[in-house]
């Protein structure tokens, strides 16, 4: 028997994982993806190869692309973007690792209190996770982010539109800064030169400017894993996990088992008690069915594939919040032609910001040109100068609204790197509605029925709505202010990237699912670790930063609940060491 099994080795599951392991503990790490162990050989810079929903290499299916991605339901006219694999979805981030608002927090008492989903809280204090933030950010670890024009260009119009610059990891007010992002900073020749012979490691060390952070990380070329520049948890978190038991007193190393779909969560019943007591899953390349027990079981199989597997298992649902309550920040995108380079393609994805604490915040964004093309035609607003479609939103400010094609589409891809695009990620409600179930539409696939997500993306609620238009109105304004001769509000529809709340915690039970320890509130030793633990939005900023500072938390009451009389496992962390006087300094300091 292990002492954990953790089905998910992406944003939250590796880290799991990675902290149960150093406290001592035999862990079992599931995934249903495959584990690119080199991703030199396995991974390229052309867009379709890797990015394609169909047969990309950092698509959600199996390791065999020349079969079907795994299935999923999605009623409205939408995309879901998401990656299977060592590393997850955090293959493709933007590594963008931003803490979320205080105003998401239990107990705020700011005088903008009333901005935030006072309904759907974190069941604890901000403060209360700020030694976790540490901890991640120094482990990760989180920088500035290396600069370039585009990001010259954004931070130098946000100061002009009058936003102070911010110098606190904690944003408290309207403001501006460089981005706190995972991606390690150019050392050497990196940055310097597009000469790919003098960018080989060790020459070049850290983030090269290749621009291809969407696709996976490669770079530099040459480099051991754990010094690729992109610290998504396939080059960070995996790595450290699968070492952390030498260093642990007792411990043992960690088991990694790629190409393995969880299809069950095993339970027992002890007294009145449900408990979690193992896992099943199918090996994707062979069919066998595997079923090991374990002592804890972690879910970390992200915002559609954990309350899939929960229902799939016929866990119980009281009160009906399994898989109900997502939120995606209904993203926007604002796009401007500059009469000048802006670089738009190339250095990391995006690092700059403007966060608006309440509404959401606002970043710079890059991509390749396929990726730049292929955003730039997804729209709800039809096509830009001839139609509108009805879609019930304003121009913001713009020049006009709707997808680019033909002529105009042209201008904008024979100019990519005279583009300033800035992502507009809204403070979106947790509404119960919104939701990932079991479809009744699709037949059942080899691990079970296929989920079904769905979200009203043209009814959101009055808030959400608000703070998307007043968002958008402010990307405007930045561009405008950058120098933009020609500006377009694209009004995305669903383009599901941060998806999360799925599962949430709370403090009340008749609204969530998880406790304020990340347990199932049904299934006894049974957390969840991934972005559906999340309770509401993070108040509109990207959400793994926070989710692994959670994973890390969750690590923690799993040791001190169920293994602390175990004399060879550490549940005193430096986390929790540390946690009482950062609490203080959080409050004392205002930071």
């Amino acid at each position: 028997m292990r002492d954990a099994i953790v089905v998910g080795a992406g944003g939250g599951g590796a880290v799991a994982a990675k902290e149960l392991a150093a406290r001592g503990l035999d862990v079992l790490l599931l995934e249903a993806g495959p584990r690119f162990a080199r991703t030199e050989v396995d991974w390229t810079h052309f867009e379709i190869d890797q990015t394609s929903a169909v047969s990309g290499a950092l698509r959600f299916g199996p390791a065999d692309r020349t079969r079907s991605p795994w299935a999923r339901e999605l009623p409205q006219n939408s995309f879901l973007w998401q990656a299977a694999g060592v590393g997850g979805t955090t293959q493709h981030y933007y590594a963008n690792s931003p803490r979320a608002f205080p105003g998401a927090f239990a107990d705020y008492r700011g005088a903008d209190a009333a901005a935030y989903d006072r309904a759907h809280e974190f069941p604890f204090a901000y403060s209360e996770l700020v030694p976790y933030y540490m901890w991640v950010e120094e482990t990760l670890p989180v920088q500035t982010s290396a600069m370039g024009t585009k990001e010259e260009v954004f931070l130098n119009a946000a100061r002009a539109v009058g936003l102070p610059l911010q110098r606190c990891k904690t944003t408290a007010k309207d403001s501006f800064r460089p981005q706190e992002n995972a991606i390690l900073q150019p050392r050497g020749t990196a940055g310097k030169t597009e000469d790919v012979g003098r960018l080989r490691f060790p020459r070049a060390q850290g983030c090269t400017f290749c621009g291809h952070c969407i696709q996976g990380c490669i770079e530099p070329l040459g480099a051991p894993r754990n010094l690729k520049a992109k610290r998504s948890t396939d080059n960070s978190y995996v790595p450290m996990a699968l070492t952390a038991g030498r260093w642990a007193r007792g411990g043992r190393p960690i088991t990694l088992v790629a190409n393995a779909f969880a299809v069950r969560v095993e339970t027992e019943r002890v007294g009145p008690q449900v408990r979690a007591r193992g896992i099943t899953w199918r090996a994707t390349q062979t069919g066998e069915v595997v079923t090991e027990d374990a002592r804890v079981v972690v879910l970390a199989g992200g915002a559609v594939e954990t309350p899939r597997l929960w229902l799939n298992s016929g866990l119980p649902d009281p009160n009906g919040w399994v898989g109900r309550g997502l939120t995606d920040h209904y993203p926007d995108l604002v796009v401007g032609l500059m009469p000048f380079e802006t670089g738009a393609s190339k250095g990391p994805g995006s690092g700059a910001r403007a966060d608006f604490p309440g509404r959401g915040c606002l970043y710079v964004g890059g991509a390749p040109p396929a990726t730049i093309a292929f955003v730039a035609a997804l729209s709800d607003s039809g096509i830009t100068g001839f139609y509108d479609n009805g879609a019930p939103v304003g121009h913001a400010g713009a020049d006009a609204v709707g997808r680019a094609v033909g002529t105009a589409l042209k201008s904008f891809l024979a100019n990519v790197d005279h583009l300033l695009t800035v992502v507009v990620v809204p403070d979106d409600d947790v509404e119960r509605r919104n939701s990932v179930s079991l479809s009744t539409a699709f037949p059942p696939d080899e691990h079970g029925p296929v989920p079904r997500v769905e979200v009203q993306h043209r009814s959101r609620s009055a808030r959400s709505v608000r703070n998307r238009e007043l968002l958008a109105a402010k990307a405007v304004e930045i561009v405008r202010a950058a120098g933009a001769h020609t500006v377009v509000r694209l009004n995305l529809p669903p383009t599901m990237f941060h998806v999360q709340s799925t599962m949430r915690m709370g403090a009340r039970a008749d609204d969530s699912v998880l406790d304020a320890a990340g347990e199932a509130r049904w299934v006894k030793r049974l957390f969840v670790a991934d972005n559906s633990a999340l309770p509401n939005a993070a108040a509109g900023v990207n959400p793994t930063l926070t989710t692994q500072a959670l994973a890390t938390r969750t690590a923690e009451q799993i040791a001190t609940r169920y293994f602390d009389d175990e004399p060879w496992v550490h549940s005193g962390s430096p986390v929790s060491s540390v946690a009482p006087a950062v609490t203080r300094a959080v409050v004392e300091l205002g930071l």
